[in-house]
């Protein structure tokens, strides 16, 4: 049976995708307006759910535990976030995560984030898009899709040895990209959610 982990429910209005360095001046403020233009076509009474996609076992795959981590941190009240450094969304329970949101959460807007593989110009780059994120397309899992929309990292070069290539990512990146992603996060979702309590969900 086909469990429902994405329902096709795009915004009224598709927008670009964007991609962006990390290190690039003004990244933070271009990946928050993106988010700010998505989230504003989502009904406020519509749920908000971050799931974070990856581990802390490797480098490269812990970009998504990182970005929940430092969120979490932000106590934005009402928002529900999945994956963190403490309770990662991994290969392991990603399906146990997707069918506890659909279970509890009614109509969610899930937003998935994502380490991934790609070229070598694009290392260090961060994409937001409409539409899922697809976890272990870069090391060939088979892996439920995750989202109404999706940003990715870029944290390495795809096509070779992937597993290897994701434990030997350097851990400086890393870490740069999830502070840019979850601050983008912070400003365009900040004005939806007061800071206060955060609803933070996990399984472990």
């Amino acid at each position: 049976m086909k469990l429902p982990f994405y329902k096709d429910v795009k915004a009224s209005k598709e927008l670009e995708p964007l991609k962006i360095m990390h290190s690039e001046a003004g990244s933070v403020e271009s990946l928050s307006n993106r988010l700010s233009r998505a989230l504003q076509q989502v009904s406020p009474d519509q749920p908000v759910v971050i799931v974070c996609v990856g581990t802390d076992r490797s480098t490269g795959d812990a970009l998504g535990p990182l970005v929940g981590t430092h969120l979490k941190k932000f106590n934005l009240e009402g928002l529900h976030l999945y994956g963190t450094l403490e309770h990662p969304v991994h290969a392991m329970n990603l399906n146990e995560t997707l069918t506890s949101i659909h279970q509890h959460i009614n109509n969610p807007f899930i937003i998935g984030v994502d380490a991934c593989l790609g070229q070598l110009t694009s290392v260090g780059c961060i994409q937001i898009g409409d539409g899922p994120v697809k976890p272990g397309a870069g090391v060939n899992k088979e892996l439920p899709p995750v989202g109404n929309m999706h940003v990715t990292g870029i944290v390495n070069v795809g096509g070779f040895m992937e597993y290897f290539v994701l434990q030997n990512t350097r851990l400086s990146l890393v870490m740069s990209m999830a502070e840019v992603i979850a601050q983008s996060f912070h400003s365009a979702l900040a004005g939806r959610y007061p800071l206060r309590t955060t609803s933070f969900a996990s399984i472990e």
